[in-house]
């Protein structure tokens, strides 16, 4: 069940839009903030709210790569894998983190510190090979930088 304030911020999107469904991508996104990842029932949930389908609204969950659909971590590592940050170094810093974390992709630390997920591209080819953690960006990696930007996640 949508809590109070769930229901006021996505009312609040949906007032921005022509549509109720319209909300649909921004009430996942409220429900995740609030719970860290959006389960099955909160869909069925938002998609009631929203005056959709279940799977409706789970085909959007599904498409859109920054709706989690499982538990996560407190920190979520977008590991860019496109192209420009392969040839520039990815498989070096992927291996780093691995080692790092005990964890491969898709995968969350044992303590739920870490979750580490693969991006195809976070639009910063000319910094590769780069990574995001909780919306900070991180460019010119190399798998020396990997243990010095991961003490700054607690």
């Amino acid at each position: 069940m949508l809590t109070d304030d769930e229901r006021q911020e996505i009312e609040e999107e949906i007032h921005h839009c022509a549509r109720r469904e319209g909300a649909s991508i921004e009430a996942l996104k409220v429900v995740q903030r609030h719970r860290g990842w959006v389960s099955d029932e909160a869909i069925q949930d938002i998609a009631k709210f929203l005056g959709m389908s279940a799977e409706e609204l789970d085909s959007v969950a599904t498409f859109y790569n920054l709706i989690y659909r499982r538990p996560v971590g407190r920190h979520v590592i977008l590991i860019c894998n496109s192209v420009s940050c392969w040839v520039m170094g990815y498989d070096h810093v992927l291996n780093a983190l691995m080692m790092r974390l005990g964890i491969a992709l898709g995968e969350t630390t044992e303590d739920n510190r870490f979750t580490l997920l693969p991006v195809p591209c976070l639009g910063i080819c000319n910094e590769a090979p780069a990574l995001m953690i909780d919306g900070d960006l991180h460019t010119n990696l190399d798998a020396g930088k990997v243990e010095r930007m991961l003490e700054g996640y607690v």
